[in-house]
C-alpha cells in the first residue's frame, strides 16, 4: 500500500471525526474524548487498509471515507471493550 502524505493527512482528520463518532456509538469504553480520538485515528487506517483488501467500496466522498473510518474506529473500540471488561459487550 503506497500512501502519500496528503493521504495520510485526510486519513489522520477523517480519524478524527471518526473517532468521535465511534465514541458516541460505543458508550461506556472509558477512554474519554482524547482516546476515542486516538482509537478513530487507528480504526481509519485499519479502514484505509482493509476494506480495500475485502473489495469493499463505499463510495469516493468524503462522508463515505467518514463511515468507513467509524467503522473501522467501532470495531477497535469494541474489541478493546471486550478485552478490558472481561468479555462483555
Amino acid at each position: 500500500m503506497n500512501m502519500s502524505n496528503e493521504s495520510i493527512l485526510v486519513i489522520l482528520l477523517v480519524g478524527i471525526v471518526a473517532g468521535w463518532l465511534a465514541g458516541k456509538v460505543v458508550r461506556g469504553t472509558g477512554f474519554g474524548l482524547i482516546g476515542d480520538l486516538v482509537v478513530g485515528v487507528a480504526g481509519a487506517f485499519v479502514a484505509a487498509w482493509l476494506f480495500p483488501r475485502f473489495g469493499v467500496q463505499l463510495g469516493t466522498s468524503i462522508l463515505s471515507e467518514i463511515l468507513a473510518s467509524a467503522v473501522g474506529a467501532i470495531i477497535l473500540l469494541v474489541i478493546v471493550r471486550l478485552i478490558r471488561g472481561g468479555g462483555r459487550v
